[in-house]
């Protein structure tokens, strides 16, 4: 439970309180599931090589170089290493580890057939990453249930473990759920739940379940707003919900009141809408719209190098998607979020363009020239807009022609196979190859880009 910052006597109390909850009466509609897959990235890993199973792995690059931790198992987080590091720090934690690159198309391919599974499961399922998705149950207590259940929840808790076991059944893959009459509720049981369990909290017990919670354990509350909260006396969500709405917003700002009406157990049961970022769709000739990959970081990220290297994995993705439809854009957009939530965007025009060794040096300056505050990064993002098959005759044909090259090598073995020198930690923006299996280096296993988000 310590990856979650939950002690293991907040986890029981949570427990005993929705249990003895759930004898009084069934959950009130809406009935929301989080399902989470356990470790994701290194359980796909270990399904591809079982000789990984039970030993340190760590998925995102090699040991020490420019990037961050994408994924880690819980062998190697007892060892300090967590999802957000950057992997020189990981690699003087656990220079023993197992390092193994960033391979997103393969996650995405066992993602969906999670997806799948799910749909037979529920009649709405949104996706909210590549390793989460929600689940609405609402209206679905008659299909599941059986004579002699003491009450509707117990049909519903009965579905979602019907639908864990049938996604390790069928994939291998462990996967948590909590269930709830909202999603951050149904967000938190699951992380409770963890590993390979479920939970459901009924309805009117919410507060009394996340009360002795530390603050860290609600969705948007991060390690500068936590830093906040203990400064002024709070460290339980139980505290920030019987805090003074005046005082939150001096942490919070205009979040303030959503994350307060949160923690108080009142959180929404609509799903809302499905991110993008998980349905990559390129026609070929497409220029209607945009094309954005962006990434929101786990934990906060201070370290201006595994920035760095995170924009240029997303330039790099967005580029190759411009390349995917034979267009160019003349347009790049940064995005920017702070710890705070504070979100900026800048833009600039240039010559038409899909090379991100042209796009790169221009983020760069962006990211420079915008960072001004002195807080740590929760999210990037990086659009291409004013897109076109524009034809004119380029000044960077030897850029050209190195894209091509990589768009074959990517088309063979995958996107993630090369990736420019400078998120490896070379000095120039030229780019560099990385194909095959992962090779043995010093301290662990592995090669290849850094992590990045698999699509947007």
């Amino acid at each position: 439970m310590a990856e979650h910052g939950f002690s293991r006597s907040c986890y029981i109390h949570a427990m005993s309180t929705a249990t003895e909850a759930a004898r009084s009466g069934p959950l009130a509609a809406p009935r929301i599931c989080c399902l989470d897959l356990d470790t994701f990235f290194v359980s796909v890993e270990r399904l591809l090589d079982p000789t990984l199973e039970g030993k340190p792995v760590v998925v995102g690059g090699q040991p020490g170089t420019r990037g961050v931790v994408t994924a880690a198992s819980y062998e190697v987080r007892r060892l300090g290493v967590k999802s957000g590091m950057s992997l020189v720090e990981a690699g003087k934690l656990a220079p023993d580890a197992i390092y193994l690159p960033t391979r997103g198309e393969t996650y995405g391919e066992h993602a969906e057939r999670v997806r799948e599974i799910a749909r037979r499961f529920s009649p709405t399922v949104l996706v909210a990453s590549i390793d989460e998705m929600f689940l609405d149950f609402t209206g679905c207590e008659r299909l599941y249930g059986r004579p002699g259940d003491q009450n509707e929840d117990v049909a519903i808790e009965r579905a979602v473990l019907e639908l864990a076991a049938a996604i390790d059944r069928e994939l291998g893959l462990p996967a948590s759920a909590g269930i709830a009459t909202s999603k951050v509720m149904a967000k938190v049981a699951s992380a409770l739940a963890k590993p390979r369990g479920v939970m459901l909290v009924p309805a009117g017990v919410e507060r009394a379940v996340l009360a002795p919670l530390p603050v860290r354990s609600f969705p948007g509350i991060g390690p500068v707003a936590e830093g906040k909260l203990h400064a002024a006396g709070l460290e339980t969500l139980g505290a920030v919900a019987e805090a003074p709405l005046a005082e939150l917003r001096q942490i919070f700002g205009a979040w303030a009141p959503g994350i307060q009406r949160g923690v108080q157990g009142r959180g929404s049961g609509d799903l809302g809408r499905e991110r993008p970022a998980f349905s990559e769709h390129d026609p070929e000739g497409e220029t209607v719209g945009s094309i954005s990959n962006e990434r929101t970081f786990r934990e906060d990220v201070s370290d201006p190098a595994v920035v760095q290297s995170v924009l240029c994995g997303l330039c790099e993705r967005v580029c190759w998607r411009a390349r995917k439809r034979h267009i160019k854009a003349r347009t790049v957009t940064l995005k920017l979020r702070y710890a705070d939530f504070h979100t900026l965007t800048r833009s600039r025009t240039l010559a038409p363009t899909s090379s991100e060794l042209e796009l790169y040096p221009v983020l760069k300056e962006m990211l420079a020239a915008a960072r001004t505050r002195p807080l740590p990064v929760r999210l990037l993002g990086v659009q291409l807009s004013n897109l076109g098959a524009f034809e004119q005759l380029s000044l960077f044909d030897q850029h050209e022609k190195a894209a091509a090259v990589v768009d074959q090598i990517r088309d063979r073995y995958g996107f993630s196979t090369v990736t420019l020198a400078t998120q490896l930690g070379g000095g120039s923006a030229a780019a560099k190859l990385a194909i095959g299996a992962p090779s043995r280096v010093p301290g662990g296993r592995g090669s290849g880009p850094d992590a990045r988000d698999p699509g947007s």
